[in-house]
C-alpha cells in the first residue's frame, strides 16, 4: 500500500512540544530544548530481502511503496529529503539555500534497512578540527570553518546491497613456477643465475557459493563519490527502518535505478567469480580463459547509511570533506594555501643566502 511521509508523522515533545531528533548512537528520539527522551520502539521482526527478479520484472523497478518530500538544489541539482521543518537549509553538497517552496514530491523503494548515525554533530566536528589541524599549508579560513557546525551536514547516503547463489564453470590455465640456473658472461668471466620460468597446464571446474550484500552506491552524481577510505560501514549494525531515525538529518533519493544497480552489482560478482575461480586453479599463478556466470535466488535491499559532509570554497573551487557517521573514518581533498607556501620557500631561501653568507 502506498504512504506518504507527512508532518503528522514527525514527533513532537511530550514535554514542551518542540520536534524531537534522533540522538545518535541510541535507539532515542531527544528533545533539544528540554531534554525529553523518547525511546524508538524496535521491531521484532528482522529487515526483508525482497525478491530481485519478482521486484524487476512484475513489481516494476520503478514501483514504490512510499512517497517522499524532496528538495531540489537548483546549482549542483541534488534532491535531498528533511524529516523535521526548518526555517532555513543550505545544500549539503554545494552550500546553496534551499527553498521550501521548491518542494516535491517523489516515489520510491521504501528503505528496508539503515544504519542509525553513531556520532552527533559536535563529535564529527571534533575529529574534522583534529584533522584539519593536523595537514599543512591549510588556509587560515578552512581552520576556522572547522569551527563552525553550522558547516556540517549529516546525511544519509542510499545504497542498494544485493545478495544471491553464484554459480561459475570455467576453463583456464595453473601456472606453477620453475627455476632454472642460466649462464651468462661478464667482464670478468661468466657467472649462473636462477631464472623463473612457468609451467602452464589447462584446469577446468567449476565454483559456487552465496555472495552477501554486494553493495552499490546509488547517487549517480560525481560530486557525491564518496572517498572509498571511509565508505565502510559495518552491515551488521543495520536495523529495521524507521523514519525517526532521519529527523535531525538530511536523507537523500537515490538517483541509480534498482535495474542499474543490479547491472553494477553483476560486476562486482563476476570479480567475486573470479577470485573463487583463482583459489579453485591453485598454483602459482592463473589465467581465465572463459567462464559461465550464473546468479539465482537473488534478493536487494534498498538501505540508508550515515555519514557527515562539510563543503568549503577556496579560490572558487569547490572542496569536500567526509566523516563516516558510524566510524568517524574522515577523509576529503584539501586546498592549500598559496601564501603559506610562498613564505616558506622565501624562509628557506633566506636562510641559505645567509649561511652562504658566512660560509665565505
Amino acid at each position: 500500500m502506498e504512504e506518504t511521509l507527512t508532518s503528522e508523522d514527525k514527533k513532537s515533545c511530550a514535554s514542551c512540544g518542540a520536534e524531537l531528533k534522533y540522538k545518535p548512537g541510541s535507539h532515542q528520539l531527544k528533545c533539544g530544548y528540554c531534554g525529553y527522551e523518547e525511546y524508538i520502539e524496535q521491531t521484532k521482526s528482522s529487515f526483508e530481502e525482497l525478491e530481485l527478479q519478482h521486484y524487476l520484472k512484475v513489481v516494476g523497478e520503478n514501483a514504490y511503496t512510499e512517497t517522499i518530500s524532496l528538495l531540489h538544489c537548483k546549482n549542483c541539482s541534488a534532491n535531498q529529503h528533511v524529516e523535521e521543518n526548518y526555517k532555513s537549509l543550505s545544500c549539503v553538497y554545494c552550500g546553496e539555500p534551499l527553498i521550501k517552496e521548491d518542494t516535491n514530491e517523489e516515489g520510491w523503494i521504501l528503505p528496508g534497512a539503515i544504519v542509525p548515525f553513531q556520532l552527533d554533530a559536535r563529535k564529527a566536528k571534533g575529529i574534522f578540527k583534529k584533522w584539519v589541524a593536523k595537514i599543512w599549508f591549510a588556509p587560515n579560513n578552512l581552520k576556522r570553518a572547522s569551527l563552525d557546525l553550522e558547516g556540517l551536514h549529516g546525511l544519509y547516503l542510499p545504497y542498494w546491497t544485493f545478495d544471491a547463489q553464484l554459480y561459475a564453470s570455467y576453463q583456464g590455465m595453473r601456472g606453477d613456477y620453475y627455476y632454472v640456473t642460466e649462464t651468462y658472461r661478464t667482464k670478468n668471466g661468466t657467472r649462473t643465475r636462477q631464472v623463473r620460468k612457468t609451467r602452464w597446464s589447462p584446469a577446468s571446474g567449476d565454483v559456487n557459493g552465496f555472495i552477501d550484500d554486494i553493495l552499490i552506491n546509488a547517487s549517480e552524481k560525481k560530486r557525491r563519490d564518496i572517498p572509498s577510505k571511509i565508505a565502510h560501514w559495518s552491515l551488521k549494525e543495520l536495523v529495521v527502518f524507521n523514519t525517526k531515525y532521519l529527523s535531525g538529518f538530511v536523507t537523500e533519493k537515490y538517483t541509480i535505478s534498482l535495474k542499474d544497480g543490479h547491472h553494477q552489482s553483476f560486476q562486482e560478482a563476476k570479480e567475486i567469480a573470479h577470485n573463487w575461480i583463482r583459489q579453485d586453479i591453485g598454483g602459482d599463478t592463473q589465467r581465465i580463459q572463459s567462464t559461465d556466470i550464473k546468479l539465482s535466488e537473488e534478493t536487494f535491499k534498498h538501505i540508508l547509511l550515515p555519514v557527515y559532509i562539510s563543503s568549503y570554497d577556496y579560490n572558487g573551487k569547490e572542496f569536500h570533506f567526509y566523516i563516516n557517521g558510524q566510524t568517524g573514518e574522515i577523509s576529503g581533498k584539501r586546498p592549500y594555501s598559496f601564501w603559506k607556501i610562498f613564505f616558506l620557500v622565501l624562509l628557506i631561501v633566506v636562510i641559505i643566502a645567509v649561511i652562504a653568507i658566512f660560509a665565505q
